[in-house]
């Protein structure tokens, strides 16, 4: 999962880490061209990281729509316009909005695999190694070396009773050392913390699962949906993949 310290990126306000919720919103392009990308003072693009893509949407200025198709980080967090879209110059007010179905579906997806790992480390006591996922799919992967011939469908209905439980899902920053106090909040079998951040972001599903993330989230897990465990694989070495649909 991935990290972040603040809810700044460059000269951009991060208001996707502010508030999940927001689609719409009003901004002032600070920079854009054609190789670098567009600048906003705010955007709530999430730029992708920890598994999650990034988000697409539009800018809308003067009668004029430019798609938003990714993201990429750099010392500012850059808009990446469709090839052909016109570039809103410096200074120019848009309305931004995201792809509404595609962030939520990637919110749902991405709060359902911090149960999914929650129910995993509660149960069996494996951290992850790797994951990656699309809206509404997503592979966890688990360092494992012994599971039970029914682990696929216990993980399974053990994440929906905890799904079902419609637990809060909370998000907060911490400073470092607070964060790092908190047991078991790295849940990759790598800390890949950089050790230059000073505020932690905690993803809390209040009483089962607390990690450090930097993604978006739903904000209780009724709101995930049903989780299916459509495969397990073995992919040696004692990593167990777990390839999982929200439904």
């Amino acid at each position: 999962m991935g990290f972040m310290s603040a809810d700044t990126h460059g000269h951009t306000h991060r208001l996707d880490l502010d508030d999940a919720t927001v689609r719409e919103w009003d901004a002032t392009v600070l920079t854009a061209d054609l190789e670098q990308g567009i600048v906003l003072d705010r955007s709530a693009f999430y730029p992708g990281g920890g598994g999650q893509p990034p988000d697409e949407g539009v800018l809308l200025w003067g009668g004029v729509r430019t798609r938003i198709a990714g993201t990429r980080r750099g010392d500012e967090l850059y808009l990446i316009p469709a090839e052909g879209d016109p570039i809103p110059p410096a200074g120019t007010k848009v309305r931004g909005a995201l792809d509404d179905e595609r962030r939520t579906q990637l919110m749902r997806t991405h709060s359902g695999l911090h149960v999914l790992t929650g129910v995993v480390f509660r149960d069996y006591g494996a951290l992850v190694t790797g994951g990656n996922m699309e809206p509404l799919s997503a592979r966890m992967d688990f360092d494992l070396a012994e599971v039970p011939p029914d682990f696929k469908e216990r993980v399974a209905e053990r994440v929906n009773e905890e799904i079902a439980h419609d637990r809060p899902i909370e998000v907060r920053t911490l400073p470092r050392d607070e964060a790092f106090a908190i047991p078991d909040i790295i849940r990759t079998a790598t800390t890949l913390l950089p050790p230059d951040i000073e505020v932690v972001r905690i993803v809390d599903i209040v009483g089962l699962d607390t990690q450090a993330d930097g993604g978006t989230h739903v904000a209780s897990t009724a709101m995930v949906g049903r989780v299916e465990v459509a495969k397990m694989e073995n992919k040696g070495r004692g990593f167990r993949r777990l390839r999982i649909r929200i439904v």
